[in-house]
């Protein structure tokens, strides 16, 4: 599809987005990311630019001056430690981190959008830029919820949207309601005894309860995405003892993720996941407590946001496909449409590419031209 953003300067955005691509950084960790995103939308000429929201988080607002709604657009800034199996020649330079993701690609998305807006304000409200850190933790969300800079923006609507490989090039994906699961971690700590390997009869070992935790989670699991009660239950991590052959372990931990499609069937899980530990607990005399990591809120899409992008898909002559049922993996993004109205929608980057979080995935620059469409129909759909 031709472009009608004459202002926006597709390969200076697929440069940039290289650019990002070669210099991943860690979750939390973003700080040249975040400079080098700063620098690009200081020449786009925002009203307002503020750094440093929520750890490297960047707001960028333009503003009409006049009586409308205020939107948001949000991208994410952080890669992950994997290690790039890539040989172009914009692979990543940091050992053992890629943008395997798309954040790259997303935060080139929002970029393009800033040059539109450089030469097209709103013709009412506010548009407003959010770059996220720290999305794939769970905690960049909440950490720029809770700055003193974000509180002063209240966004009638927000958006958001992810790369998905699977799907043709360019197609538009829509999930009213819950477009992405409800996620947790849980760390199940067990406190023996040790004791000496030869004689284990004088402590107490948590090997037995490990097995039997693991096994009567799992039979817990039903992993049928076509179901109102679906739950994905994973051992990520287990661990017992030490590698010290003379002693009898003393300690173990599970490492569970846990999957639902709404935040109180989670609750649910995490409750009777949490009552049988404590029941083999007790029948192997250990003692027991529980740890919670990356957590993500169901991501619930608003009709009124999710009709808004439906007109935009459709008014650029994009292709649309709607999903029956959610995404099973989690986004924090959850956090803001729980918030505020919103939606998060995908976009097509293939059929025959390799999958997120995948060390040969790519984001492909094809669809950079197509995420700035959707976003710049979107906000004059809603201010028109």
């Amino acid at each position: 599809m031709q472009s009608e953003l004459m202002t926006v300067n597709i390969e200076q955005l697929k440069e940039f987005r290289r650019l990002l691509h070669a210099n991943p950084e860690l979750s939390g960790n973003e700080k040249e990311t975040s400079e080098s995103i700063v620098k690009f939308l200081k020449a786009c000429k925002p009203d307002e630019l503020i750094a440093g929201v929520g750890g490297f988080g960047i707001i960028a607002v333009w503003d009409s001056g006049n009586t409308g709604k205020e939107i948001m657009f949000r991208a994410e800034l952080d890669a992950l430690p994997i290690v790039e199996i890539n040989d172009f020649g914009y692979r990543s330079k940091n050992p053992g981190l890629s943008h395997k993701c798309g954040h790259d690609g997303h935060s080139a998305i929002l970029c393009g959008l800033a040059q539109h807006l450089s030469d097209n304000k709103p013709s009412a409200g506010k548009v407003i830029l959010l770059f996220q850190p720290a999305e794939e933790t769970g905690e960049g969300a909440k950490k720029i919820y809770e700055d003193d800079k974000f509180k002063t923006i209240k966004p009638d609507l927000i958006y958001a949207l992810h790369n998905l490989p699977g799907y043709p090039l360019n197609e538009i994906v829509i999930k009213e309601n819950i477009f992405t699961a409800s996620v947790n971690s849980i760390i199940i700590n067990l406190h023996g005894k040790t004791a000496h390997a030869a004689e284990p009869e004088h402590g107490i070992n948590p090997a037995l309860a490990v097995s039997e935790i693991l096994r009567e989670a799992l039979s817990m699991e039903n992993n049928q995405p076509e179901k109102d009660d679906m739950r994905v239950i994973t051992p990520v991590y287990a661990e017992i003892g030490e590698k010290a052959y003379g002693i009898s372990a003393g300690k173990a931990s599970i490492h569970l993720t846990l999957r639902c499609w709404n935040d109180d069937n989670l609750k649910k899980l995490e409750k009777s996941i949490k009552d049988l530990s404590n029941r083999i607990s007790d029948k192997y005399k250990l003692k027991t407590d529980f740890e919670y990591v990356q957590t993500f809120q169901a991501n619930v899409n608003s009709p009124e946001a999710t009709n808004i992008l439906r007109k935009a898909a459709a008014s650029l002559g994009y292709s649309i496909t709607e999903r029956n049922y959610p995404f099973k993996w989690g986004e924090d993004f959850g956090l803001f449409t729980s918030k505020f109205k919103g939606c998060m929608f995908g976009i097509g980057s293939g059929i025959n590419i390799p999958e997120l979080h995948n060390p040969d995935y790519d984001f492909p620059d094809e669809i950079i031209e197509t995420g700035v469409n959707i976003f710049s129909e979107i906000i004059t759909l809603v201010n028109s």
